[in-house]
């Protein structure tokens, strides 16, 4: 796929991998549509960026653990930029309470309609918006860790798993049109608040990574790129750990 000229909408689009993606894919000459929960204002500033790349970009906010709001998000852009070229699903949740004892219903209700449901909803309606004479590419942003069971964040390992089957099943599904992939992440950045966020890269690379060394957006976004970019892959989740979760 030439990304020039395509559309771009990536849910989380305001904040961390989300934003980089965004930015990544306006360098590329994609116009962007950029969805976000709550950060309103980092949302205006990374279309601002991309904006200064010569592409076109929107915010659009939308809570995706409403199914209803959800099913807003590709109407809006497709009535904004007359189709949709490319969907990432980047935006998910990781709440610190959820173990098998902590994890009432309310709260597995949110985390999967958010990590699971909403890509689910997306991705199938950007499957019906794509005309029967066009191609189209979804990327499912996972995560490294899920390749491992273990006991800590219940219902998020499961959400992420699920999301891993389906990227295999969508892709069979909606092939040859449409290409279905994910990355599945390890430590790409610090947690949200650290206060060196350099030095906690550094020492978990130190500590955890096989390679030593720390991760970063970068490989997320060139990964992201080669997924987009050719057309003879599809079904499958690239791991970016640096080798940890072997």
């Amino acid at each position: 796929m030439d990304l020039r000229g395509k559309v771009a909408l990536i849910t989380g689009g305001g904040i961390r991998v989300g934003r980089a993606l965004v930015i990544a894919l306006a360098k590329a000459g994609c116009d962007v549509f950029i969805h976000y929960g709550r950060s309103a204002g980092a949302a205006a500033e990374v279309k601002a960026e991309a904006e200064s790349l010569g592409v076109r970009a929107i915010t659009y906010s939308a809570n995706l653990a409403d199914p209803v709001a959800t099913d807003t998000i590709i109407p809006q852009a497709v009535e904004t930029f007359g189709k949709i070229d490319i969907l990432i699903n980047s935006a998910s949740i990781f709440p610190e309470e959820d173990l098998f004892a902590q994890t009432d219903v309310a709260l597995w209700d949110k985390i999967f309609a958010i990590n699971l449901r909403a890509p689910f909803q997306l991705s199938q309606g950007f499957a019906k918006q794509l005309p029967q004479n066009r191609n189209g590419k979804i990327i499912n942003i996972n995560d490294a860790g899920i390749a491992k069971p273990d006991t800590n964040h219940f219902a998020y390992r499961i959400t992420k798993r699920g999301l891993w089957d389906m990227t295999k099943i969508m892709a069979l599904e909606l092939a040859p049109r449409i290409t279905v992939n994910g990355l599945a992440l390890g430590q790409i950045l610090e947690p949200p608040g650290d206060p060196d966020p350099q030095a906690f890269m550094e020492n978990y690379a130190r500590k955890f990574i096989p390679l030593k060394i720390p991760g970063n957006t970068k490989v997320v976004t060139d990964s992201a790129l080669f997924l987009l970019e050719q057309d003879f892959l599809t079904g499958s989740t690239i791991t970016l750990d640096g080798g940890q979760y072997i």
